[in-house]
This record gives structure tokens, sequence and C-alpha cells, in this order.
């Protein structure tokens, strides 16, 4: 009776001995395979910054070198993918890398689609192309106060370079991953922006204001969406101790709040204002600029436009800013 058992018992041991190897050899292998899975592999930074010329290039890679970026000014378009390839090395010492093409590169500009390509193929690195641009009024006015030539406009006006330009350059913007419009941004404020994204604080789709003084005899500001004439008000160029000074000093500032009509002006342009810019910006609306003029823009354009600036600081998600074209003029 025992011999039946002996065979059922090893018939037993052997399927055991079958079924073990399974289970052990499967164990190491299981356990390696997610860390093969979930390995990433280091990316590199690398921005590509371009536009129109006159747009704040040149502040941004200011801007970007002070953020610790390494950064290249005109590199020839065909070498974009060997730099690239030199920052990651890892005997360098470069964490980040930036270089500006624009349109001084001519005609190889239209290899830059294909080079770029090349650029977002390479494994390790992470290139952002970024694009500046302006409106026309205010690319005019720079090339007006700078007196700088445009790049493609030596014996033409700016304006015709400016469209010139913006036609060449069309399809690189159609690959930007961020447009960066400064048509009313100075030199601080185009620096905050660049550091804000850098931190990852930038704030997105917030409308930015401009109070704008001018002089009516030194012409209409190109890039006003609202005007406002102020010349109603008593001039304080007609008062002897007031006329060296300007809006912004106290003196002409009591000036004109001796008078009524100034009062009455401000309330209701402020009321007018606080309702017009929440709606600009539900519409999308990036920037609104408020021309306030007067004969000159020294004394009466200039403290209305510093005076509603203050009543409407507190509106919320609105930026701010006052400039004064011609408070310098005589």
């Amino acid at each position: 009776m025992s011999a039946p058992r002996r065979p059922k018992k090893t018939a037993s041991n052997q399927a055991a001995r079958k079924k073990a190897p399974a289970r052990t050899s499967s164990r190491p292998t299981a356990r390696p395979a997610p860390k093969a899975e979930t390995a990433a592999p280091p990316t590199h930074r690398f921005i590509v910054l371009t536009g129109l010329s006159g747009a704040g290039k040149s502040q941004a890679m200011r801007a970007l070198e002070d953020l610790a970026y390494f950064c290249v000014d005109n590199l020839p378009i065909t070498l974009l993918p060997t730099f690239a390839e030199l920052t990651m090395r890892p005997d360098t010492e470069i964490e980040k890398a930036a270089v500006v093409i624009d349109v001084r590169e001519g005609t190889l500009l239209e290899q830059f689609p294909r080079v770029f390509e090349t650029l977002r193929a390479m494994p390790g690195l992470s290139p952002t192309l970024i694009f500046l641009e302006a409106n026309e009024a205010a690319l005019v006015r720079r090339y007006s106060e700078t007196r700088r030539p445009h790049p493609l406009a030596r014996h033409r006006s700016a304006l015709e370079g400016v469209r010139e330009e913006r036609a060449r350059l069309a399809p690189i913007r159609r690959l930007a991953d961020e447009i960066v419009d400064t048509s009313d941004m100075n030199v601080h404020e185009l620096r905050e922006a660049f550091m804000a994204r850098s931190l990852g604080t930038a704030r997105t789709g917030a409308l930015s204001v401009t109070f704008l003084s001018f002089g009516f005899k030194y012409g209409l500001p190109l890039d006003a969406d609202l005007v406002f004439d102020v010349r109603f008000l008593p001039n304080p160029h007609f008062v002897a101790r007031l006329r060296p000074r300007t809006g912004r000093d106290r003196p002409v500032v009591q000036f004109q709040d001796r008078f009524e009509d100034t009062g009455l002006f401000l309330a209701k342009v402020t009321d007018l204002l606080q309702f017009l810019i929440p709606r600009y910006a539900r519409e999308g609306k990036s920037y609104l600029t408020v021309a306030i003029g007067c004969t000159g823009g020294r004394h009466r354009s200039v403290a209305v436009a510093e005076a509603l600036a203050k009543a409407l600081r507190g509106l919320a998600g609105v930026r701010f800013r006052v400039r004064h074209r011609d408070v310098a003029n005589a």
C-alpha cells in the first residue's frame, strides 16, 4: 500500500520542483523594469530670441545674462545645432544658453524653420523660441528717438523697413513658443518680464494701462487708445512762478486743485475708466494707453495723468504706469 503512495508523492514533488524555478526566476526581472521606464534624461534650457528690430531684443538679452544664461548675439543660423551641442557637453559649465537670431541673417532666415526643428529633435535639449514684437507706432517712435536707421531702411522711411521686416519674420513668428508684445514696455518692465518668466511668476492676462501726458503742439501720440483734452483748464504756463515747474510739482498741483472744473473732470473721467478698464481686460486686451493732452504737455496734462493713475490704482488685475512724453520740452 506504500507503493502507490510513493508515486503520488514523487509526482507531487516533481510538480513542485517545476513550478518553483518559474516563481524565483520572475522576481529579479520584475523589480528593475520600473526604474528603466521612469528614468528621464536631463533637459538643457536653450532660448532662441528673435523678433522685430527695435522691439527690445538687446534689453532682453541683458536680462537673460543677469539670469546666468550664456548668451550669443547674431549667431549664424546654420551653427545653431552645433552651438547647442557644445553647450550640452559634460566638460562645459553652461547650464542654460540663449542666442539672438534676427533679420541681420539675410537669406539664411529661410533655413530657420528647418534648423529649429533639428533643435527640437535633439535629445536632452529643451529649446524655446521667444518672439519680441511691437506695434508700428511704437517701433517708429523708438527709431525716431534713437535716430538710428532701421536695418532694412537705410535709404527709406523706418515704417517701410518695419513692414518689410514683419513680413520676412512671419514664418518664424508662427513657430514661436512665446510672443511678447513690448509696445508699452520700457527697459525696466521688459527686464522684469523676463525675470518673472524665469522664476515662473509671470503674470498672464493682466491688462497694462499707461497714462500718457503729451502736448498737442507736438502732435497726437500714435499709440493712444483714448485721448482726453484738458486745455479747458487754467494754464499754469501763464503764472510766472509756475512756468519753470511741471505738473509733478506740488505748487502746480495745488494751483490746478483750486479750480472746481479740475475736480469735476477727474471725477467724471475716473468713473468712465472704472467702467471701461475691466471690460477691456475681459475682452482680452493686453495694453491700453490713455493719453491726456494740453498745449505743451508740461503742466496740466502731467498733473491730470498723475492724478488719474493714483485714483485708479486699486483696480484688481491691472498694471498701471505713467509716462510723460513732452514734459522736458521747453
